[in-house]
């Protein structure tokens, strides 16, 4: 029953971000349009940041559920940005009400995680330390956050698979090689 009541609560801010800003949505709005009280609002939630959170992890997490490998890593960058696409009035919403350090905090663990598992499964080739591990996957990490916040405010209209096919392009051999280097 609780998953049924967050993604109701998830979907009516989704329904008023298509009739007002995210600045202008109160608690009081999501729990009517969702047809709960506010104390289960708070149940679930602390307060509105808290719920696009939970949005942001559960979409990414269905798109990224099958693309955690050296070699589906592409498509589920792919699905990242389609799913802004598909999601654009609650992605601009957020992109222009919500702080530049609280978008990365949503976004991080999810780009994390998905180059975090492409890296263990490329580490047994690699004499490499965890501590290199997670910094070379910090550093493709934010590589691909400012890409894509950089897609967003650019009004999402550049093709996602021109993107992806760019960034594709860009890390071609650079992630094996930076594990080469940092290897002992």
């Amino acid at each position: 029953m609780s998953d049924i009541t967050k993604n109701a609560i998830g979907d009516a801010l989704k329904q008023l971000l298509t009739k007002k800003s995210l600045d202008k949505i109160t608690i009081q709005d999501i729990s009517e349009q969702a047809g709960i009280k506010r104390q289960t609002f708070y149940y679930h939630f602390k307060d509105i940041y808290d719920l696009i959170r939970w949005i942001c992890i559960q979409d990414s997490e269905k798109v990224l559920k099958q693309n955690r490998t050296y070699d589906t890593w592409q498509q589920g960058l792919n699905s990242i940005f389609q799913l802004a696409l598909d999601d654009k009035v609650f992605i601009d919403n957020i992109y222009h009400h919500v702080s530049l350090d609280a978008l990365i905090h949503y976004l991080y663990p999810l780009v994390y995680d998905l180059l975090y598992a492409v890296a263990l499964e490329k580490r047994v080739s690699y004499s490499i330390s965890e501590e290199n591990i997670e910094k070379i996957v910090q550093f493709y990490s934010y590589s691909f956050i400012g890409c894509y916040l950089d897609w967003v405010d650019k009004g999402m209209k550049e093709p996602v698979d021109t993107i992806v096919n760019r960034i594709s392009r860009i890390m071609e051999g650079n992630f094996e090689s930076a594990m080469e280097k940092l290897s002992h």
